[in-house]
């Protein structure tokens, strides 16, 4: 048969198969984008053939006869079977047939016969032309005469192929990278419940948009650049009074920036070392990308419209970039189909040379997480996090996260040091529904002049269901409790009031690249204080993916 290669796969396929899709030129056709023209040496007639590549379902036969749509009607059809049970020239499907009724057409037939053309014309270039008969050649013009005019007519078709097929390669964006957008549109409302004069409801209408080019060398390896734009707000102090949000209120998707400027947002490579160890560096990552959210409501244009409802503490703390990104480097060993460990060091403002910046200056993390899972519809997690955060702040830019000092006592605080402890579980209930969990601890203590201790207590609880009424809806409800400052030792300050945080959203799929996603969050005793009243935000974000 004929030769494979990576330009041209020399391919013989059958004759139904290959001249319906050229002569119809139906859109789901799999005849060749490729073509040669070879020349036969072996008799005084110059043959030219077209060589097309085969289906990948097609394979070798022996006889034409065993093709059960074509029929033995004329002598072109006993010539052609002689050629063929001679040299092996034409496939078909595994059940010989050509998945229909109709008789062999001049056209499919042409197809056929270029098959054995080609065949004929390998022998011969490889210099043995002794193996092919005067009788066989003199068969093989008589065909090529009466059939001329569909020859022509196939190779008409596949050099337009070939063009299309040269032109898309010409002008393709690149051969190892594709690129993956998505824009939000988001209309968003607030309250925080405090009443005048503080309680002002204002409704924004922003956006965000990412462009990911994922390149990939190897195949198994993926370099990401992100470029990112947005004037979404933190929506706690654009929306309301400017001082009682306390983050309890973010959204989701919110960037950080309100200047509508592209900037990278992330950059990092993944590479495979050996069969079940993978390696991530990062000069501007997050901690997600290595450490498992273990939520499946994570996503920030397609999921949960709340920052406290993607990701525990393990990920939060210490997670802020600073100036220069967030620098990571991390290691998933799989040990199993069922066991993982994950490693992770982090380093905000690793790009800066002076000041509190570099690999170890600023808020460092170093944290492991091991997923267990034990049966196709559980899914288990324990991490362990130790942080240092400069200044009086876990820096999880979430719900009140300071040791809780007084303002005078905080100036004496240079940074805090933390342990956390995190257990997560996901649960398939069945095809639609999941529920899932996490909850976490943080002890943490200060460095500097002044002595404090706090430990934090954080959890969250969801149920979800998924294609309620049509594919790709998603419905979910949470409920969970915001950090809360227990335990206090030395001048920190525990919580008067505990906070808690209920979520709603119904996402509809529109199509295969848009969906619309109307939502609601309360967060009842906002900074642990129920003075300051119940936060409401409804959100309709509307994603589009490309």
């Amino acid at each position: 048969m004929s030769k494979f290669s990576k330009k041209n796969c020399g391919l013989v396929i059958s004759a139904a198969v290959a001249a319906s899709a050229l002569i119809a030129g139906a859109a789901n056709a799999q005849a060749s984008k490729e073509s040669e023209v070879v020349r036969s040496v072996g008799a005084d007639t110059l043959v030219e053939q077209v060589q097309l590549r085969p289906s990948a379902v097609a394979q070798n036969v022996t006889s034409v006869s065993q093709l059960s749509d074509v029929r033995p009607t004329d002598w072109a059809f006993t010539a052609l079977q002689s050629l063929v049970e001679r040299y092996g020239c034409i496939a078909g499907y595994p059940d010989s047939t050509f998945r229909g009724k109709q008789a062999t057409s001049r056209y499919e037939f042409a197809a056929g016969l270029n098959a054995c053309l080609d065949k004929i014309n390998e022998i011969i270039s490889a210099g043995l032309a002794d193996k092919v008969s005067k009788e066989d050649l003199a068969t093989l013009q008589k065909l090529q005469e009466e059939f001329a005019a569909e020859l022509a007519t196939l190779r008409g078709r596949v050099d337009a192929l070939d063009a299309k097929t040269a032109k898309l390669e010409a002008q393709q964006f690149s051969t190892t990278t594709k690129l993956r957008g998505e824009a939000v549109f988001a209309l968003a409302g607030a309250t925080d419940g405090v009443g005048a004069p503080f309680d002002r409801t204002n409704t924004i209408f922003s956006y965000r948009v990412r462009l990911n080019f994922d390149t990939s060398f190897t195949g198994k390896d993926l370099l990401r650049t992100r470029l990112q734009a947005s004037n979404t707000p933190n929506i706690g102090p654009s929306l309301n009074n400017g001082t009682n949000s306390w983050n309890a209120n973010r959204l989701s998707f919110e960037s950080g920036r309100t200047d509508n400027t592209f900037e990278v947002n992330r950059l990092y490579y993944r590479f495979p070392i050996g069969e079940n160890i993978t390696a991530y560096v990062a000069p501007i990552g997050s901690p997600e990308d290595v450490l498992s959210p273990l939520n499946p409501l994570e996503s920030d244009s397609q999921g949960t419209i709340s920052r406290f409802g993607k990701y525990s503490p393990l990920i939060r703390i210490a997670s802020g970039g600073g100036t220069s990104g967030l620098a990571i480097a991390g290691l998933n060993f799989k040990f199993s189909d069922k066991v993982n460990l994950e490693l992770a060091y982090t380093a905000s403002n690793a790009g800066s040379a002076n000041g509190q910046g570099g690999l170890t200056g600023s808020d460092t993390k170093i944290a492991a997480q091991f997923v267990f899972k034990p049966a196709d519809v559980l899914t288990l997690g324990v991490g362990y996090a130790n942080a240092y955060t400069v200044g009086n702040s876990l820096g999880s830019g979430l719900n009140v996260d300071s040791i809780g000092a007084s303002a005078a006592n905080a100036a004496g605080i240079s940074g805090i040091r933390s342990n956390t402890v995190v257990g997560s579980l996901v649960w398939d209930i069945t095809k639609k529904f999941t529920f899932n969990t996490w909850g976490a601890w943080t002890f943490a203590d200060t460095t500097g002049a002044t002595t404090a201790s706090t430990t934090f207590t954080s959890w969250m609880a969801a149920l979800s269901g998924k294609d309620l009424f049509t594919e790709g809806d998603l419905a979910a409800i949470m409920f969970g409790q915001p950090l809360l400052r227990t335990n206090v030792g030395g001048v920190a300050q525990g919580s008067a009031d505990t906070p808690y945080h209920l979520e709603a959203f119904y996402r509809f799929r529109v199509s295969k690249n848009i969906s619309i996603t109307p939502g609601v969050f309360f967060v009842f005793n906002q900074n642990s204080a129920s003075a300051n009243g119940t936060a409401t935000v409804g959100v309709i974000r509307t994603t589009f993916s490309f």
